[in-house]
């Protein structure tokens, strides 16, 4: 049920009570105290324990502090209503957990961390990295699981600020073309809005900003709309659909800025091989005799090493990186599409791509940009890669890309299906170091089409396999 912000928890309240199709029991917080009659902690056992949906109203004066994480049990749907107080703890928990799938509500709430996490100081090394907000689906679960947030803050936490898993490894699912794991029949709708997601995820080995993960036949649709994702140690938002079932995007109004510095170059870039990378002919040069993985460091999981052999088993070539990370990130390997509309959107000063949409196996990839910026972002700063027999289909209109380190914007087809892009008032400059504004590739046997209508490209496009049109 949505409300307007501007009404009180106590209206709010009175509003599902008077619904008989929102009919719901009612708990009231009257205590910041972490436990006894009127805590949240006692209302959300309360709730549990409930067999119909429930509305928690919080009415405390003051901040409510945890030393323990916060457990939602039960099935049916969560109503939180805030003043806009805040839920934190010094401890690294979980502050919310909705265990067995619940739909949740959560209206004007803060929800803060201890902070101070970075990858010196981990949070994952004498147990799991505290969350801002985890909904874990059960393994029979079935049509939709929707968390819907309206005015929240979920800041210094350790790992992800906002999860929601339909996987059956958890936190070792995974993402990308490499995820793993099972999941339900559900599908997992979010939809935020006026929600901010900063300073989390430095706690831990790729905690996102925002993270879904769905590994059955169901999908993902996300809504965002005047909401910021800022300043998480890996994505900002990453959403992994790993099977049958689409990814289904929205995002308006909203920035995704400074993410995926949990792989600090500045602490990891001296413990690199002397030698990042190689190339050398067959026969030159044994695969012992190039540097190893990298150990010892504050997380050798930040190094990625890649290597080539030759038919003869020799070295073909290698290369190090650190791995940091995107503003906003899908993944979809299965045969469902990524579907997106992106308006209005800043995207600045992330450590890697900007948005960086994937796509394999069967499905389409068909994307709307409007009046979307990216500026600042270590690589390209719209990216868009589909690799099977699918389509890209991309319309730009009032899109720029500034002082990016790689290209602009890439849309490229791997494999036997078309690309076609529209861009209408395309503004791109001194990306890729003054070399590449716009990429626009097909490099097999489908037909690829760029379509240039009033539009600046004033450090070049690269069109491979591709008819232009101006």
């Amino acid at each position: 049920m949505k409300l307007p912000p501007v009404r009180s928890a106590l209206s709010a309240l009175a509003l599902c009570l008077a619904s008989p199709v929102m009919a719901q029991e009612a708990f009231v917080v009257t205590t910041a105290a972490d436990s006894g009659t009127g805590s949240l902690r006692a209302a959300l056992a309360d709730a549990s324990r409930s067999e119909g949906p429930s509305t928690i109203v919080l009415q405390t004066a003051t901040d409510i502090e945890i030393d323990a994480p916060l457990v939602y049990d039960g099935t049916a749907p969560l109503s939180i209503f805030g003043n806009g107080m805040a839920v934190r703890s010094d401890a690294n928990v979980t502050l919310l957990t909705v265990a067995r799938g619940a739909d949740l509500y959560v209206q004007r709430v803060r929800f803060t961390g201890p902070g101070g996490f970075d990858i010196n100081t981990r949070g994952d090394r004498d147990g799991p990295a505290g969350k801002g907000i985890f909904v874990d689906l059960r393994d029979d679960q079935t049509g939709t699981v929707t968390l819907v947030l309206e005015d929240v803050r979920v800041s210094n936490v350790a790992g992800h600020g906002i999860h929601v898993s339909d996987c059956t490894l958890a936190d070792e699912c995974g993402g990308g073309s490499g995820g793993a794991g099972e999941g339900s029949d559900a599908s997992i709708v979010m939809r935020f809005d006026a929600v901010t997601v900063a300073n989390v995820g430095h706690g831990r080995f790729d905690a996102d900003g925002v993270r879904a993960d769905e590994r059955g036949p169901g999908g993902i649709h996300f809504h965002a709309r005047n909401s910021s994702f800022q300043e998480a140690g890996a994505d900002g938002v990453e959403l992994d659909e790993g099977q049958a079932g689409d990814v289904v995007v929205r995002v308006t109004g909203s920035a995704f800025d400074g993410n995926g510095s949990y792989c600090d170059p500045e602490i990891l870039e001296p413990l690199m091989p002397a030698a990042p990378e190689g190339e050398f002919e067959a026969g030159a040069r044994a695969p012992d005799a190039i540097p190893g993985p990298v150990t010892g460091s504050p997380d050798d999981r930040c190094f990625e090493r890649e290597v080539d052999l030759h038919e003869d088993g020799t070295v073909a070539e290698y290369e190090f990186a650190i791995d940091v990370d995107d503003g906003f990130d899908v993944d979809e390997a299965g045969p469902g599409d990524i579907r997106a509309v992106v308006a209005q959107v800043g995207i600045t000063l992330n450590l890697d791509e900007g948005l960086d949409f994937d796509e394999e196996d069967g499905g389409d990839m068909r994307v709307t940009l409007i009046g979307v910026t990216g500026v600042d972002n270590t690589d390209d700063a719209l990216k868009f890669s589909e690799e099977g027999a699918g389509d890209v289909v991309a319309a730009l209109v009032a899109v720029a890309a500034q002082g990016n380190g790689g290209v602009g914007a890439v849309f490229e087809e791997a494999d036997a299906g078309d690309v076609s892009v529209t861009a209408a008032q395309l503004r791109t400059a001194f990306n890729d170091g003054g070399d590449t504004g716009l990429e626009v590739v097909q490099e097999d046997d489908g037909q690829g089409t760029l379509l240039l209508v009033d539009s600046a490209i004033q450090d070049g496009v690269e069109a491979e396999g591709v008819d232009v049109t101006q």
